[in-house]
């Protein structure tokens, strides 16, 4: 007769409850990797999670959007340069636009990614601050297309001002942070 772990009796609800104070992407790798029951709590404390940052640390486009396609409740991620290396692209953030959290994200910050362009930004609404290689018809085809955009920051790109006076006769009640 198999003795069942005081571990492995554990409810998953349970295991999510523990897994939401995680802080380290690299802690919740190693605990869904334990076992299914493990993994699976892992999976549904990302999914109560609203904010998501990785500020701090080295990510790229595949783990980024593994994450972020979990975190269904998710209203506002953050995914800033830092000095390890933040590797996100225009194809992660494509990725991301896929996920189910996307029409609830009320905020969005790529703070100084140098791998987004107007190909990325068009899939999501955004914080563009320093963001150099977005340009005028990155910043049209975003407004255009997201017709609930409250507010942008687009402090740090390269951007004209005259582009920013026309973004606001295209959507007049559009807070733009310059």
């Amino acid at each position: 007769m198999e003795v069942e772990a005081e571990i492995d009796r554990l409810p998953v609800d349970l295991l999510a409850n523990i897994f939401v104070l995680f802080t380290s992407f690299t802690d919740l790798a190693q605990a869904s990797g334990v076992c299914k029951k493990w993994k699976q709590g892992v999976n549904e404390s990302l999914a109560c999670r609203q904010n998501l940052s990785f500020a701090g640390w080295k990510m790229d486009d595949d783990s980024t959007a593994r994450l972020v396609c979990h975190a269904y409740n998710l209203t506002r991620l953050h995914i800033p340069r830092s000095r390890w290396s933040c590797q996100i692209t225009d194809a992660g953030l494509v990725r991301i636009s896929f996920a189910k959290c996307v029409g609830n994200l009320t905020s969005i910050s790529l703070w100084g990614l140098t791998g987004i362009t107007d190909e990325g930004v068009v899939q999501l609404t955004i914080v563009l601050w320093s963001c150099r290689h977005v340009t005028e018809n990155g910043l049209f085809a975003l407004v255009d297309k997201c017709l609930e955009l409250k507010s942008m920051n687009v402090w740090g790109t390269r951007v004209p001002v005259d582009c920013i006076n026309n973004l606001l006769i295209l959507s007049p009640a559009l807070e733009i942070k310059v």
